[in-house]
């Protein structure tokens, strides 16, 4: 399974005042809204252990090849993720390398 998770460095206030992340964070709006920080993407598997995990600037696309790609080094068959990995060139992707990408139906 593969899913990600915010990592807020620090309150939206504070973005302008804080400075160990500069350059390196990034304010994003997630589906819980506004944040300034990074994201974590793991795999796992169907116990729950870690496979691979990544940390991302904020603002990168869960789909993007340059993190899906790493992650999924290791794993073969099929790969669950929620509605954020809906992508047909990824899905194509991921299926040449014999990883078959399960997610939910997307909302029309």
């Amino acid at each position: 399974m593969s899913d990600s998770t915010i990592l807020k460095v620090c309150d939206n206030r504070r973005i302008h005042s804080h400075k160990v992340f500069k350059n390196i964070a990034q304010r994003v709006k997630s589906s819980t809204g506004w944040f300034y920080g990074f994201k974590l993407h793991l795999i796992i598997n169907d116990r729950g252990e870690i496979l691979s995990f990544m940390i991302t600037p904020g603002n990168v696309d869960d789909r993007n090849s340059k993190v899906i790609f790493p992650l999924v080094k290791n794993i073969y068959d099929k790969l669950f993720g929620d509605r954020g990995y809906i992508s047909q060139s990824l899905f194509e992707s991921l299926y040449e390398k014999g990883i078959q990408l399960i997610t939910k139906l997307k909302r029309i």
